[in-house]
């Protein structure tokens, strides 16, 4: 039996007299690796803190094993000022009573693990991406039994986000990862909980992988749907049969009154939780027929000596779906940029249909001004908007969004994450668009957000152009991919899965390219004969070495692709089974690279 970590009995959160969660119990286990999920405001973050031990509930009880190691990674990391890599590492160890050359050991493991190579770096310097890694750098230094993660995801680039999944199933011995993004929680949890009121504890868990939370959701939400109407029926009996007057003149009338009393109160509870308010969106073409909305030739910017854009031609018609990828700062907001001309290319031209109307949404929602309230926000000149020609007063539209109308008069600035987003969203819907532009649309939105985004995407008759790191997004929505590099270089794929095949050979070939140079310099050494330290059955074991590694690689190769085949995705025991054998093969190999280095620092060539 796994030991139980941290334990919730009966937890409530509150702000003032609105509720987040209530009554709430939860267990966590050594091994667990959950994931935990939402609607924006059901408190998610704030339940992380509270396992965290970070913030108090407002009744219950939160429970730590003793002496337990926990680690905590918020959203927006922040680091002391002037702060270096090292010295962030190494503040997070002042508590802990280790000798120096265990510290230092502890400082270079956790850089290796998270990719850093230069602790003299200044924190305020690093990217969103690395500023991420770096939190998760302080937290993993301390080796915690536990790890909580607040959208681990959010600010890592698509390949930053698949080292991620391959580091968290290895690393702490128990994990609890808040996410929306739909691939990390099917690559990475065994079990999900989602935090809802629309359940009757104010929670579903469920042990296994995302896609079977999703079909035990469909399952337990038809049940209850069912039960509903049952219950309805019941009560409409009942109300009937009270309509009639029907007078308490014995024990057994008025335990039927009170029966019926009750089943009104419990249907009107599940009618309250499962009463669930859905955003409207739809994103409105101009419907042009115009085969070339934007053409562009020969296409070049460079910053300094690093090119950016490339020699890059793009034709965009209606109908065209592109998602860009690539690393943070490979320059997918500058190619937006020059496609609407707001920056001027180096070289190249690019052509717009006349009249051509774009719409375009930046990742930092710099048109949002914090200080104005929602009401000015979404309705600038008066109290109503105008979609399709229709007016519609600034509540209703606000309300469409799921704003309710005492938010109209908050700054914006005031509003969450996720709120911000649907005002963003709200306004890109009154403004009809030939060319669509989407720069990391999804950040902040939930999960039934961003169904509803995915299915207005699929409608829209334009063109798109998307640049997010939902991978789920890009594989639904988008026709092409387009692949920068950072260098200029610009590749197109079918589909995100054709990109990430192309990652894993590219990557594969690095490692080999480096192990290859390693072994064929080994080779002079064991051909030249007997070493001076090396005995008989080391000489042998040396001389075996390189096509030893080579198998095991192999080996290591076709572990891989048996864990990836998506035909096993639902079978949880046979996944389990090969993860197990890909773990056992990454060990093999990396004994054997082991051994193979303690050979050579013993073997010398004879003179």
């Amino acid at each position: 039996m796994p030991e139980l970590l941290v334990s919730c009995k009966d937890v409530s959160k509150s702000y003032g007299a609105a509720p987040l969660f209530d009554r709430l119990c939860l267990g966590l286990f050594e091994g667990d690796q959950v994931g935990l999920v939402g609607p924006n405001g059901s408190g998610k973050s704030t339940l992380l803190k509270i396992l965290a031990g970070i913030e108090a509930p407002s009744s219950g009880m939160r429970t730590a094993r003793k002496r337990l190691r926990i680690g905590y990674v918020p959203q927006d990391p922040v680091f002391a000022a002037g702060a270096t890599v090292g010295a962030v590492l190494r503040e997070a160890l002042s508590d802990d009573l280790l000798d120096e050359h265990e510290a230092e050991a502890r400082i270079s493991v956790a850089m290796g693990k998270t990719g850093f190579a230069d602790r003299t770096q200044a924190a305020e310097s690093l990217s969103g991406g690395w500023k991420k890694r770096l939190a998760l750098a302080r937290e993993l230094v301390r080796e915690p039994e536990l790890l909580l993660l607040d959208e681990p995801t959010n600010h890592l680039d698509v390949e930053g986000i698949l080292w991620l999944e391959e580091l968290l199933p290895r690393e702490p011995k128990a994990f609890v990862a808040v996410s929306h993004d739909r691939y990390f929680l099917e690559a990475v949890a065994g079990r999900v909980i989602e935090l809802n009121r629309a359940f009757a504890e104010g929670l579903l868990d469920v042990r296994g992988h995302y896609s079977r939370f999703l079909e035990k959701k469909d399952e337990l939400l038809a049940g209850q749907a069912a039960y509903q109407e049952s219950l309805r029926n019941r009560v409409r009996g009942e109300i009937d049969w009270l309509s009639r007057k029907a007078r308490a003149r014995t024990r057994k009338a008025q335990a039927r009154i009170d029966v019926a009393h009750s089943l009104q109160e419990e249907l009107a509870d599940l009618d309250s939780r499962s009463k669930s308010a859905v955003l409207d969106l739809e994103i409105a073409g101009t419907e042009r027929r115009t085969k070339r909305l934007l053409v562009a030739s020969g296409l070049a910017k460079s910053y300094g000596d690093r090119d950016i854009i490339r020699g890059l031609d793009l034709v965009l018609s209606p109908g065209t779906r592109l998602g860009l990828i690539g690393a943070n700062g490979s320059g997918k907001s500058t190619l937006l940029r020059l496609l609407t001309k707001q920056e001027k290319s180096d070289a190249g031209t690019i052509e717009h249909a006349d009249a051509l109307k774009i719409v375009m949404l930046d990742q930092h929602r710099q048109h949002l001004d914090p200080a104005v309230s929602l009401r000015r926000t979404l309705a600038p000149f008066g109290d109503s908007v105008v979609c399709e020609g229709r007016a519609i007063h600034v509540s209703g539209w606000a309300k469409r969004f799921l704003f309710r109308s005492e938010q109209l008069d908050t700054p914006v600035g005031r509003l969450s994450g996720g709120e911000q987003a649907r005002a963003v969203l709200a306004r890109l819907m009154l403004e009809p668009a030939d060319l669509l532009l989407l720069d990391e649309p999804t950040n902040d939105l939930d999960i039934d957000t961003l169904d509803i985004l995915e299915e207005s995407l699929l409608k829209f008759s334009g063109a798109l152009v998307l640049v997010t790191h939902d991978r789920y997004l890009l594989d639904r929505v988008c026709t092409r991919i387009l692949a920068l590099d950072g260098r200029g270089g610009a590749t197109p794929y079918a589909d995100y899965e054709q990109w990430e095949r192309g990652l894993r050979v590219a990557s594969d070939e690095a490692a080999q390219a480096v192990a290859r140079p390693q072994l064929a310099r080994a080779k002079p050494v064991a051909q030249a004969g007997k070493s001076r330290k090396l005995g008989y059955l080391e000489q042998r074991e040396w001389n075996e070495m390189e096509a030893r590694i080579l198998e095991a690689e192999e080996r290591l190769e076709a572990c891989r692709s048996a864990a990836a085949d998506p035909a096993i995705a639902s079978d949880h025991l046979a996944l389990l089974d090969r993860l197990a054998a890909l773990e056992a093969a990454q060990a093999d190999v990396d004994r054997l690279y082991k051994r193979w280095a303690e050979l050579e620092g013993k073997a010398t060539p004879r003179q």
